[in-house]
């Protein structure tokens, strides 16, 4: 973290700027994409953004990284200690509680945010799969939308109850990309993130994704299915993407950097002919280094002409 975003985050505490600097790093060596495109953002932004992706991978990582032979009810046990440490304002039981809990109460965020995440991440310790949308957008609303509703306070709006259906829809977008890419290594783990009754529409259940799987390669009825969820999810991005005009002008770089890279993973994914089985879609570097360079410029004339 530059000395100028720590100027921003109480340099006379240093439990809590370990706490943002713990966060930062997680950022940087875990969400790659998202850590690009919080370097657009102004410095005072910026530790605030990277103190609720710490919170979340915190959470991501009880459920998968962490001693992966551990019981659910082990893995529900720490996600409550968790969610009582954040209620009860336990700072000195994670890393990430002193940063997390100064963002939430700078930005005025919600705690009934942070329960939905909690809540979406327990379903992942007991739910593989989901029978329709609705199903699948209650886990969704969790672990994807509240996610764009926190971090709206910081990057700011003319109006923020106008721009929170977008901010929550380009969450959305995000989460719907992962599972598209990721179908492959969530069966790996015994996971399904695409509705069952629209699979099946096509013809496809899990037997055959796993037969994709182990074939290392994608039927014709698996990709007319990736399809119809490939389209879906670029209408959301259609949709996040008229409100970024709505957010304060030194954060719709940051914003569309994200949303560019991001739904450039569906173009790979397309470009394979939905070969999501044998290999990771990803944008290359020389590609997210010209979409970066291109919101550094922009977030630059955007605080130059804030000033």
């Amino acid at each position: 973290m530059t000395r100028t975003d720590l100027d921003t985050t109480r340099p006379g505490d240093p439990e809590l700027q370990r706490s943002y600097r713990y966060c930062r790093k997680l950022n940087a060596r875990h969400g790659k994409t998202f850590f690009l495109a919080t370097r657009l953002l102004a410095p005072d932004q910026r530790p605030a953004v990277h103190a609720l992706y710490g919170f979340a991978r915190r959470a991501d990582d009880i459920l998968d990284d962490f001693e992966p032979h551990r019981e659910p009810a082990d893995r529900a046990r720490q996600l409550d200690a968790l969610a009582g440490h954040l209620r009860n304002r336990d700072t000195g039981a994670d890393g990430v509680l002193p940063a997390v809990l100064d963002t939430a109460e700078r930005y005025r965020i919600p705690q009934a945010l942070f329960d939905a995440f909690l809540a979406s991440m327990r379903m992942d310790l007991t739910v593989t799969d989901y029978p329709d949308r609705a199903a699948l957008d209650t886990y969704i609303y969790g672990s994807a939308e509240v996610i764009g509703l926190q971090l709206l306070p910081i990057l700011g709006a003319t109006c923020a109850d106008e721009a929170a259906p977008y901010a929550a829809a380009l969450g959305k977008a995000f989460q719907l990309t992962n599972f598209l890419r990721d179908v492959g290594e969530d069966l790996l783990r015994d996971r399904v993130y695409l509705p069952a009754d629209e699979l099946a529409a096509f013809g496809v259940d899990r037997d055959l994704l796993h037969w994709c799987l182990a074939r290392q390669r994608t039927e014709p009825r698996v990709r007319e299915a990736l399809a119809a969820q490939h389209a879906l999810t670029r209408d959301i991005y259609r949709f996040a993407r008229a409100g970024i005009a709505l957010l304060h002008r030194r954060s719709r770089a940051c914003v569309t950097t994200a949303a560019t890279l991001y739904s450039e993973i569906l173009n790979r994914i397309e470009d394979s002919d939905f070969a999501v089985f044998d290999h990771r879609a990803t944008v290359p570097n020389r590609r997210r280094a010209r979409v970066g360079a291109t919101g550094l410029i922009n977030a630059w004339w955007a605080r130059r002409r804030d000033r």
